[in-house]
């Protein structure tokens, strides 16, 4: 412990001495990047050449225009043993499986296409007909990254809001039940960046199955489609945090909606993991959230990353359309771009961070900000000072195995101790001491990987304060 202390106390003089000369320079001069790859070699910068659109066009992950493919979906004929449902929208014809029955890619919003890209979600229109509801949807827009590249979705496109429902076999859609059943509302994780509700690890049909609940899974805006911020007035530019109002109005389908699948709206439970956990505590904060759900559950919520400010986002903002290749007030040009500009905008102007006093942000540069409406503070601060819906009923648990996914994907060679000192420090600060004492000894490699996903586990008790 003595080797350690010396290189722990040097560290912290060195890391010191950068957080006081940091402040003089201009936010736009530090990259994320660039920052990180002078204290790594091995970590893996987000602005490198694998995330460029052209590696995505040919990965075959780019589907932008499969709206008129979902359209489709409506037809007048059908199998009669499939599962029907009248919804206030339209009638929709699922698929019986093994002891469930499943209702795959249910609209629950208009496309947020054209025009409407960076508008709120509108009611989604009547159909006539019989909506095929027997085969997912495409995920929304996303560019497949390390670490979870093999979970990928062959497609994504613009079109996405959908929802998925599993329903118990034994639910007769034809008569209400006497009892209806509880309802599980699946908000996915994925940095706010990417993930999809029919991930084939979220197939709902076995938990609804063990449960007998209604389970639901939800699609939302991610990236720059759902929480770029141009400006101020949501006429003339983009406002952000569209991705929480996807949530939002997906949570109102269920309330209206769901009776009509065996579920009680008035018995609904959110709950995700790792950004689906922040989503999840963000509408335990959020006014307008109250009353489309009665309790929730937080699987892996990492309270320690930072929500943006109104600056922080529309300096991201101010970089992406820098990157498009448009003025900030010109939204005609940003609703010209295509998707894959967008993305590949998205991307690069990911690469550079926000806030250099918050190390965090690294693993999450777009996502959900401080606007003073939806969202008035930071989560960790609302949960402190109990501005949150303290009547519901709440479970907040972990994901153990986590860290492992996203140590071991952003840093591709062995981290030493010198350097794991280093992002300690960063990340934990005055907490850093404490950490780094109680975890040493347990790892004695050389590679302090393991170490790291040990730390960065939500389930520690040192990174809990606890």
């Amino acid at each position: 412990m003595k080797e350690f202390n010396l290189v722990f106390l040097a560290v912290f003089i060195l890391f010191a001495f950068f957080l006081f000369h940091v402040e003089t320079m201009s936010d736009s001069a530090i990259g994320v990047g660039a920052l990180l790859r002078n204290i790594s070699s091995g970590l893996l910068s987000r602005g490198e050449s694998e995330f460029h659109s052209t590696f995505l066009s040919e990965r075959h992950k780019l589907d932008p225009w499969i709206t008129e493919e979902n359209r489709k979906a409506v037809d007048q004929s059908g199998s009669q043993d499939n599962p029907k449902v009248h919804t206030r929208s339209g009638v929709v014809r699922g698929v019986a499986v093994d002891k469930v029955s499943i209702f795959y890619g249910i609209p629950y919003a208009d496309p947020p296409v054209g025009q409407y890209r960076w508008k709120p979600p509108s009611p989604m229109s009547p159909w006539s007909g019989v909506y095929d509801a027997t085969f997912p949807r495409a995920a929304c827009m996303q560019a497949c990254r390390r670490p979870i590249s093999d979970e990928c979705r062959n497609k994504v496109s613009e079109d996405c809001l959908y929802l998925n429902i599993f329903v118990p076999l034994d639910v007769n859609f034809s008569a209400p039940l006497l009892k209806p059943l509880p309802v599980m509302v699946w908000i996915h994780g994925g940095d706010f960046i990417a993930g999809s509700a029919s991930k084939p690890i979220y197939d709902g049909r076995f938990i609804s199955n063990f449960t007998h609940t209604v389970v639901v899974s939800v699609e939302y805006r991610l990236g720059a489609f759902g929480f770029l911020v141009s400006g101020k007035d949501p006429k003339t530019s983009a406002v952000g945090n569209y991705g929480i109002l996807d949530q939002q109005a997906a949570l109102l389908w269920v309330q209206q909606n769901i009776a009509a699948f065996g579920g009680d709206p008035k018995k609904v439970t959110i709950f995700g993991e790792s950004a689906g956990a922040q989503s999840v505590s963000l509408h335990l904060m959020i006014q307008s959230s109250q009353a489309l759900f009665q309790q929730a559950a937080l699987q892996s919520l990492p309270f320690s990353i930072p929500l943006k400010t109104r600056h922080e986002a529309l300096k991201l903002g101010k970089e992406f359309v820098k990157v498009a290749n448009c003025s900030i007030s010109d939204m005609a040009c940003l609703l010209s771009l295509s998707p894959q500009t967008v993305l590949a905008a998205q991307i690069k102007a990911g690469s550079k961070i926000v806030n250099p006093f918050r190390f965090l942000e690294v693993f999450e540069t777009w996502g959900p900000f401080i606007d003073g409406g939806l969202i008035k503070e930071q989560a960790v601060t609302a949960f402190q000072m109990g501005h949150w819906q303290r009547e519901k009923p709440v479970i907040f648990g972990t994901t153990s195995e986590e860290g492992v996914i996203f140590v071991y994907g952003v840093f591709s060679k062995p981290v030493t101790l010198l350097e794991c000192t280093v992002y300690t420090t960063a990340i934990f600060k005055q907490h850093a001491l404490r950490i780094l004492q109680e975890y040493l000894p347990l790892f004695k490699d050389t590679d302090k990987r393991a170490m790291l996903s040990q730390v960065s586990s939500p389930e520690n008790k040192v990174t809990l304060g606890m």
